[in-house]
């Protein structure tokens, strides 16, 4: 897909949309569909195209400017057994792009039917994508499966979170879903460079709760190219210079990847996870020019 200020994304009826003010289509996408792209336009990170179906929910506090901040929300607050929600995501070249979500994604409970999520991105040349949402959250017997395919061209840079909470733990459900799937690939000038899945299954093995004993937050972190280079040799650095010890509220283990870092987090408690993500994600405001971990819409 195409981001030229001279040619349309889609060929559709169009209207305004209000929260960010551009064209967006009002037909031609699937339920929970939507995709977004950004350009360099006048010296600043634009958003050009910007379209979604419900349930999913499309906004930006920032459409122009250093960084062009996307925040994807959905009707209900949460995922519902059956959903299907996928986001395609284009960062056209020398633009920067912040995707994150309003509030944690929530995923309720289910008789079966599975709730999913899929992101597609591709980052141009020269181009910034940070991907930072709120963590996933699966209540008890839900079912949810979700997918990411990051693909960077030459020159690009990305930042990428995602995180998993033990579930509603003040409620008694610790681990307490049904199924949990999740995959991601990162592909960087043609070249998979990560292909990594979580699968979550209790019948699979031990008891979640017992594999998961004393962890309620896991989360994967990933910083490659030259706009996060720098922060990410000295978050590596940072992270073998104070190894865990037995008592430590919060694990984490980082890995040489590509020109970046592959991090990966355990927590004992939720907030502290949190915590941790924040204070060794602070490079991000940095690198974007906005922090999302403070400053919230």
């Amino acid at each position: 897909m195409r981001c030229l200020d001279s040619e349309p994304i889609l060929d559709l009826p169009e209207a305004r949309c209000t929260s960010i003010g551009q064209p967006r289509p009002e037909h031609g996408l699937r339920a929970g569909a939507g995709r977004v792209a950004t350009a360099r336009v006048g010296g600043a990170s634009a958003i050009v195209a910007c379209m979604a179906s419900s349930p999913l929910q499309l906004l930006s506090p920032s459409p122009r400017g250093r960084c062009a901040w996307i925040i994807s929300a959905s009707h209900g607050g949460g995922l519902l057994a059956g959903d299907e929600v996928s986001l395609e995501v284009e960062v056209g070249g020398d633009s920067t792009a912040l995707l994150s979500t309003q509030a944690g994604t929530k995923i309720y409970r289910s008789r079966g039917a599975i709730a999913t999520q899929r992101l597609g991105a591709r980052v141009g040349p020269g181009a910034v994508l940070a991907v930072l949402p709120q963590p996933v959250s699966c209540f008890a017997s839900a079912r949810y499966r979700q997918e990411q395919r990051l693909e960077l061209a030459p020159g690009a840079s990305l930042l990428w979170l995602d995180a998993l909470v033990a579930g509603r733990v003040a409620r008694g459900e610790r681990w307490a879903f049904d199924e949990y799937r999740s995959r991601v690939e990162v592909v960087m000038g043609g070249r998979t460079i990560l292909a990594d899945g979580l699968r979550l299954v209790p019948g699979e093995g031990p008891p979640l709760g017992e594999r998961l004993s004393g962890v309620d937050f896991l989360a994967t972190v990933v910083a490659l190219g030259p706009a996060s280079a720098r922060h990410a040799r000295a978050l590596q650095e940072r992270l073998a210079s104070s190894p865990a010890t037995p008592d430590s509220p919060v694990l984490a283990a980082a890995s040489p990847l590509g020109d970046g870092v592959l991090v990966r987090i355990a927590s004992r408690s939720i907030e502290d996870g949190l915590a941790f993500v924040r204070e060794r994600l602070a490079f991000v405001a940095a690198v974007t020019g906005v922090d999302p971990f403070t400053h919230i819409p």
